[in-house]
């Protein structure tokens, strides 16, 4: 879900602000969830959006992506005025290893489907690769636009990025287990930069069906936010 995720971003990062003035340097995403309401089909879809609640300095916009007469996502993001707070920066945790340290992995792993796969660049870090089990640490970043003709912008290859979390740390093995996210939320303390996605992920399975996959997003300046996705588990 992770190219209909961006889609559902780029409608909303296109919204005109409200009030105009009211943000003077500028406004940022502060964090956007999806809802999978059904499968997403290879084929034409529409996509919706708008401000829910106006501000001028918060905004709640709200978009849609319907296919065949039905709603299949649906996505919220908290859009929030900029301001200067470098002098109390603090928190972030350190920065990934960059893209160009890792190992470019193309081969697709049994069980997985292409796609997908082909249309992204994959460095992984420590050993790390696709189809391994447990947590793990990547760079991904896209090798054709989201849209035709456009560049797809920082937040876009973000949500792209993010949406994988819980392959990079599958923790079971996709030939004999489902683990389906229902939904994606992003939560981002500094704007992403750059073509390069970092993930370093992690996947609990609980004891009756559900599981949760948390990471931490990098771009290659350090760390930019974070991302958690609800599975659903089951045997195929």
């Amino acid at each position: 879900m992770g190219p209909p995720s961006a889609l559902l971003v780029r409608a909303m990062e296109r919204l005109p602000e409200s009030r105009p003035g009211g943000a003077e340097a500028g406004w940022r995403l502060a964090r956007a969830s999806v809802e999978v309401l059904g499968m997403v089909p290879a084929g034409p879809v529409t996509v919706t959006a708008e401000v829910e609640r106006p501000g001028r300095t918060i905004e709640l916009l709200s978009a849609t992506m319907s296919a065949g007469g039905r709603d299949v996502l649906r996505a919220r993001a908290w859009r929030l005025a900029a301001g200067d707070t470098a002098g109390a920066e603090q928190g972030a945790v350190a920065p990934l290893p960059g893209p160009g340290t890792g190992t470019i992995r193309t081969e697709r792993p049994d069980g997985w489907l292409p796609g997908f796969l082909d249309a992204t660049e994959w460095s992984w870090l420590g050993g790390d690769e696709l189809g391994a089990l447990g947590p793990a640490r990547t760079w991904v970043r896209l090798r054709v636009p989201l849209v035709d003709g456009e560049e797809p912008t920082p937040a876009q290859r973000l949500m792209v990025a993010a949406d994988c979390a819980n392959g990079v740390a599958a923790p079971l093995d996709v030939r004999k287990w489902l683990f389906v996210n229902t939904e994606l939320t992003v939560h981002l303390h500094r704007a992403p930069e750059g073509e390069w996605i970092g993930v370093d992920a992690a996947t609990v399975i609980g004891p009756d069906g559900l599981g949760t996959c948390s990471a931490t997003l990098f771009d290659e300046h350090g760390h930019t936010g974070r991302s958690g996705q609800a599975l659903t588990v089951r045997p195929r």
